[in-house]
């Protein structure tokens, strides 16, 4: 799948390096909940994970040809039983921050989410702190559900409220 600047596909060996830079970037899985990898084979072993997979894209920048972040839509069985409904996921290589690489993914995949797997709702959510992940979601039409207390501890043991948001399809089809 290709937009203005990112071609969204499969993961591939070739993505190791890519994966590793931003993986092990002290900034990028905090926001996400996920320590830092520290060691390539770390990377290796998740990567292995994300090939398999057909929930989660890589992000490829068109005129680098970089992998600079994933995004994917999620099973989500926490909350809704009996809907077609997907959590969205996202993380980005933070040498990309702040040019809108984040909302033309999450737009795209949004796209692929209500029209073509016919979802009736997509949730997302982030952490308090995450002020970045929160510009990304609302500026893709998600609104507020509410706050998640003690949603997850992190590997640092710290407890973490989860703020949380969803779209539905009737809302994606009228921002449209």
């Amino acid at each position: 799948m290709e937009t203005k600047r990112l071609i969204l596909r499969k993961f591939a060996q070739r993505d190791l390096f890519d994966f590793f830079e931003y993986a092990s970037q002290s900034d990028v899985g905090i926001n996400a909940g996920w320590k830092p990898h520290v060691k390539i084979s770390e990377s290796f072993e998740i990567l292995k994970n994300f090939i398999a997979s057909d929930e989660i894209l890589g992000i490829e920048e068109k005129a680098s040809h970089k992998l600079i972040g994933s995004v994917g839509l999620h099973l989500d069985e926490r909350f809704r039983r009996g809907i077609a409904s997907r959590e969205l996921g996202y993380v980005l290589n933070h040498d990309y921050w702040g040019h809108g690489y984040m909302s033309e993914a999450v737009s795209a995949v949004l796209y692929v989410g209500f029209v073509n797997m016919h979802l009736e709702i997509i949730t997302c959510g982030h952490y308090p702190k995450n002020d970045r992940s929160r510009k990304v979601i609302e500026k893709n039409g998600f609104k507020y559900e509410g706050l998640i207390r003690h949603h997850s501890r992190l590997y640092t043991g710290e407890i973490m409220d989860l703020c949380q948001y969803s779209i539905t399809r009737e809302e994606y089809i009228q921002k449209k």
